[in-house]
């Protein structure tokens, strides 16, 4: 009696098939999610270390700065928050910190990484202790938005920074531009 082991060549380029079917339809899906998620870590890397900040200006009565910074320990005065940033208790409006840096986050990684400039010129935010924010121009609204290398909208993500200390973190509008529209 004979029996049969293995598979035919027909099964097997049937097996073969769907399987690239199916990789032809995720991996495409895979990185769309992927990059979906490094741009909402990355921003709310931010609004979080803002959010610390507010808190701890009104916790402590006094001035807390978040600034863009290139080497971790001072303002670069820089509005490109991709190099990184650090928060610091101090005095008011872009004062270099003195007694030490409470965080610090290092710059976006990657063969070509993320852009996260801000508008208005704003290169740091600097909290009272009532939870106000301020910067070196007084205060306008304040956007900060954060591009992936390819500058597709899809993946754009916007944070929003009022007068009052209010933090939101939003998609682009419907704008192909993928600019944030306030």
């Amino acid at each position: 009696m004979w029996k049969q082991r293995g598979f035919t060549l027909t099964e097997l380029l049937a097996v073969v098939t769907i399987v690239a079917i199916l990789l032809s339809i995720g991996v495409p899906s895979y990185r769309y999610i992927g990059t979906s998620y490094r741009m909402s870590s990355e921003v709310n890397a931010l609004l979080g270390d803002l959010m610390f900040a507010r808190s701890e200006a009104i916790k402590e009565g006094q001035f807390v700065t978040t600034c863009a910074s290139a080497d971790g320990a001072t303002c670069s005065g820089s509005t490109a928050w991709n190099t990184g940033w650090i928060v610091f208790s101090n005095g008011p409006n872009g004062a270099q910190p003195s007694v030490g840096v409470l965080r610090m986050q290092q710059k976006f990684t990657g063969a070509t990484p993320d852009t996260f400039t801000a508008n208005n010129g704003v290169s740091a935010v600097t909290y009272n202790r009532e939870g106000f924010a301020t910067t070196a121009a007084g205060f306008p609204n304040t956007t900060i938005t954060l591009h992936d290398p390819t500058a597709n909208p899809v993946w754009s993500r916007c944070l929003w920074i009022t007068p009052q200390g209010m933090l939101t973190t939003e998609t682009p509008d419907s704008d192909p531009s993928g600019t944030c529209i306030n």
